[in-house]
C-alpha cells in the first residue's frame, strides 16, 4: 500500500523539487499540491491524505495555524514532515508532533530517511522498503536516464562534468560533484577524494592510498581514510 501525500509550499520551484523526490520513492503516491494552507485545508475536508510535506512560512495562514485547524476539525491527523529554509521553526515544529523537520534545500538521503520514519509509524509491522529501488534521473547525451543508486560504482569529477561508472556502462553528466553528492544517499556513498565519490557497497579492498572496486584503483585522500573505515563498519 502506498502512502498518499500532498505538498504545501508557496514557492513553485520548491514544490517541484519536493514532488520530484516523492516520485522517486516507491512508497509514496503524490496526490496534490498547494501554494497556500487555506487551499489545502479545503482539499482535506473532502479528501483523506496520509502525509503532508509542509512549508511553514505560507501567506495569510501559516503552517502552524494550519495544523491547529486540522486538530480541531475532528478528522484524523495526517503525518507531517516540515520542509523550510527557516531553521528557527525546528523546535516549535516538534511541539506539533511532526515526524521530521527537513531544512531546504532538501537532502535526498534525509528525505528518504524521513519517509522511512513515516512508514514505521503508519504500519510498524510492515517490512522496510527496499532501498535498492532508490534512483535518480540523469541527463546524458540529451537523454534522461533512470539510474538506480545500487548500480552506481563510483563517480569521477571531469571539470564542469561528472562521469558515473555503473553496472550498465559509464555516463557523462553536466553537474558539479557537490550537487551530485547531495542527490545520493549519504549512508551508502562517500566522497573519498575531491574528485571521487564511491558506493560503499562496491568496495572490495582499500589501502592508505587507494580504494579498489572491480579491479579499479580509486585515489583515497589521506584525511578521508578514517571516515571510510567508519562508514564501512556500519554499511
Amino acid at each position: 500500500m502506498k502512502i498518499n501525500c500532498i505538498v504545501i509550499d508557496p514557492h513553485t520551484l520548491q514544490r517541484i523539487n519536493t514532488i520530484s523526490k516523492i516520485n522517486s520513492n516507491e512508497a509514496l503516491r503524490f496526490t496534490n499540491e498547494f501554494s497556500s494552507c487555506a487551499d489545502a485545508l479545503k482539499y482535506l475536508e473532502d479528501n483523506n491524505t496520509d502525509l503532508i510535506f509542509l512549508e511553514v512560512d505560507t501567506p495569510n495562514l501559516n503552517g502552524f495555524e494550519f495544523l491547529d485547524l486540522i486538530r480541531t476539525n475532528g478528522k484524523k491527523m495526517p503525518k507531517v514532515i516540515i520542509t523550510t529554509k527557516n531553521t528557527e521553526h525546528a523546535f516549535k515544529s516538534y511541539r506539533y508532533n511532526v515526524v521530521d523537520f527537513l531544512a531546504k534545500p532538501l537532502n535526498d538521503s534525509l528525505f528518504h530517511s524521513a519517509v522511512d520514519k513515516v512508514l514505521k509509524l503508519i504500519n510498524p509491522k510492515s517490512p522496510n522498503i527496499d532501498s535498492d529501488t532508490q534512483h535518480i534521473f540523469i541527463k546524458s547525451n540529451l537523454k534522461k536516464r533512470k539510474v538506480y543508486t545500487k548500480d552506481i560504482k563510483w563517480i569521477e569529477a571531469l571539470g564542469d562534468y561528472v562521469r558515473l561508472f555503473t553496472g550498465n556502462g559509464s555516463f557523462v553528466v553536466l553537474s558539479t560533484m557537490k550537487a551530485f553528492e547531495n542527490e545520493l544517499p549519504s549512508n551508502k556513498f562517500l566522497r573519498i577524494h575531491k574528485s571521487y565519490i564511491i558506493n560503499l557497497k562496491k568496495v572490495e579492498r582499500y589501502s592508505s592510498r587507494f580504494v579498489e572496486i572491480e579491479n579499479s584503483q580509486i585515489p583515497l585522500s589521506r584525511n578521508k581514510k578514517t571516515a571510510l573505515s567508519q562508514a564501512l563498519e556500519i554499511t
